[in-house]
């Protein structure tokens, strides 16, 4: 008995061991496919997982295409596309053709397969011979390299570099090529910042297509054609309609349409002084903003750090995942040192007409509690008028805000979002904005307008007109 005991405890063992033994060979192929090899399984090698969970699982990215089931059925699915682009003459056999980031090499497959050989993709794992090493903003290839370039599945959409991506495609794109994009944005607003971002292409069509299953909403299929030496260049759409020679912004439709789509202004004057947002309709909620060359969002009278930026700006406004460029503006000394380590720009003078020495008022009986509500640092007026003031004055240094904003915003690409709280000044600011063509470089514009008090002259039906000129001409704007 002793003997049969001591016999299945060795066998035991050596099972144990098998196992274990078996266990470890299988964790190591395992980790050599997925860190070293560092591409997708094929026929001729063993995997773990399937393909097409190298793809994002439905609904995870709102800025991804799903994917369908198999690789047969994605293989098809390009296919079906590109044959429709050679009928429509986009695409020919000849072409020398390049997949932008491929997640899975099938879009590749799809140009060999219906006759464009000389094709291959790039995304950032390797898998030759099809796919090699690269990213959208960050090509491998030489100048004027290509006739047709492809970018699906949304890739552009979920860039955190637009305008490399943009910049890549026009250097390794031959003068006559032509670039399709998929993208699940179909809204005109971001339609048009795409446009803007390929400045050397001209936009050739824009359509609505299947999607790869029939369940799931249609795609946008956006096709430019880069110009010649010889044809003229798309340039950027000027912000201010010089035919008219009015300092107006150039507003198309569809900006009308989000206009109109706004919350309403509030008609009746409020029984408190100060309207807070409420049933706000942000602009980053209504449209896709993944486009962009930059993202700049710009405080002006700032006040402490967490008077908006950081109970607002940071928490609520809707970036989208976009990393902000965050800009601070207040002249008022006993807030700076609340911005260090904050990761904020802070400009120490105030939001001005022009470059000159400015007094602040300020009432003689000054805390820190009506500071917080806003009632600290008052109107600015120039040195030369600094006599005629009934309250004491605070020198302090004032710049010209609308050429800082010139300065500062490259174009239209640039996504800027502005609030301003400048205590009475606004409206001497906002006709310089206006008179300069700045304005018109604002996406989307918060702006507080003060009324009815010892220290402002204004009504609030003036500032209810501000309000409402502003949308006539095209600016975005909601009541602070």
């Amino acid at each position: 008995m002793a003997a049969f005991t001591l016999k299945l405890n060795f066998l035991g063992n050596i099972l144990v061991r098998l196992v274990s033994f078996m266990v470890l060979v299988f964790l190591a192929r395992f980790a050599y496919i997925f860190t070293v090899k560092g591409k997708s399984c094929n026929s001729g090698d063993f995997c773990f997982l399937p393909e097409t969970l190298t793809l994002n699982i439905a609904g995870s990215n709102p800025n991804s295409i799903d994917l369908p089931d198999s690789a047969s059925d994605i293989r098809n699915y390009y296919y079906s596309v590109f044959e429709d682009l050679i009928a429509d003459g986009f695409l020919s056999p000849n072409s020398h053709s390049l997949c932008i980031e491929t997640l899975t090499g099938q879009d590749v497959e799809a140009l060999i397969d219906v006759g464009v050989i000389d094709s291959i993709g790039i995304f950032h794992k390797s898998s030759p011979p099809l796919i090699r090493y690269g990213y959208g903003h960050h090509q491998p290839f030489d100048d004027n390299t290509f006739h047709f370039e492809f970018a699906g599945n949304g890739v552009l959409d979920r860039s955190s570099k637009p305008a490399e991506f943009a910049t890549e495609v026009s250097r390794t794109m031959k003068p006559g090529g032509i670039f399709v994009i998929h993208t699940i944005s179909k809204d005109d607003y971001s339609l048009h910042s795409l446009i803007q971002l390929f400045t050397s292409f001209k936009l050739i069509s824009s359509i609505e297509i299947d999607s790869f299953a029939t369940w799931q909403p249609p795609i946008r299929q956006v096709i430019f054609k880069k110009v010649t030496r010889f044809e003229p260049i798309f340039t950027k759409s000027t912000c201010v309609d010089l035919e008219k020679s009015k300092n107006y912004c150039y507003t198309p439709d569809y900006k009308r349409e989000l206009i109109r789509k706004a919350e309403s202004l509030v008609v009746k004057e409020p029984l408190k002084p100060w309207i807070h947002l409420r049933n706000v309709k942000y602009l980053s909620s209504m449209v896709d903003i993944s486009f962009k060359k930059r993202y700049i969002y710009v405080d002006v009278g700032a006040r402490s750090y967490s008077s908006s930026i950081g109970s607002w700006f940071k928490k609520q406004y809707p970036k989208q995942n976009k990393t902000f460029e965050v800009y601070a503006i207040e002249g008022d000394r006993g807030y700076h040192d609340e911005y260090k380590r904050k990761g904020v720009n802070l400009l120490p003078y105030v939001a001005w007409l022009r470059n000159e020495t400015l007094f602040f008022e300020i009432g003689r009986v000054q805390t820190r509690k009506n500071v917080e509500k806003g009632r600290g640092l008052g109107r600015v007026q120039s040195a030369q008028s600094s006599l005629d003031f009934i309250w004491d004055s605070n020198k302090i240094v004032g710049f010209d805000f609308g050429e800082w904003l010139m300065s500062l915003v490259d174009d239209e690409r640039d996504y800027l979002v502005v609030k301003m709280d400048v205590k009475g000044s606004e409206f001497h600011l906002i006709e310089k904005l206006i008179e300069n063509g700045a304005i018109c470089l604002i996406d989307e514009l918060f702006l507080k307008c003060h009324y009815n008090s010892k220290r402002y002259d204004k009504t609030y039906t003036q500032c209810l007109e501000l309000y409402s000129s502003l949308r006539d001409i095209g600016i975005f704007v909601h009541q602070w």
